[in-house]
């Protein structure tokens, strides 16, 4: 799954409340988790899949929602959860250092496909 996401993005960049902001304190957010990965990525990929998750739900995906799971852009929605699975094992010490690299790029994949102007 790694990679392969289409680039998606459903923020107008140029309207809504101020999405100049919400980009800016989400990569800001980004950057400050991944000073601190390499440390300890067990606690990384949860802070990740946090962000991704307000970041999804910022993009409109409603991805607590069982039926909306099953829209066009579903493939994304079973990424995150499949990450954010891992990272609740990876919080009880059962996930392998390879598990959570792997989410660890799926949801880095997603921020990516979502923060990219243009990429809708």
């Amino acid at each position: 799954m790694t990679g392969n996401l289409p680039p998606v993005s459903t923020v107008d960049w140029n309207e809504g409340s101020n999405p100049g902001a919400d980009l800016y304190s989400w990569e800001s957010q980004w950057a400050s988790i991944e000073a601190e990965d390499a440390d300890d990525p067990d606690a990384a990929v949860s802070q990740y899949a946090d962000l991704v998750e307000r970041v999804l739900e910022g993009s409109g995906y409603a991805i607590h929602d069982p039926v909306a799971r099953q829209g066009e852009e579903r493939e994304i929605v079973a990424t995150y959860l499949s990450a954010r699975q891992t990272a609740e094992r990876a919080e009880l010490g059962e996930a392998s250092r390879a598990e959570v690299k792997a989410a660890i790029e799926d949801l880095r994949a997603i921020f990516d496909s979502l923060t990219e102007p243009g990429s809708s």
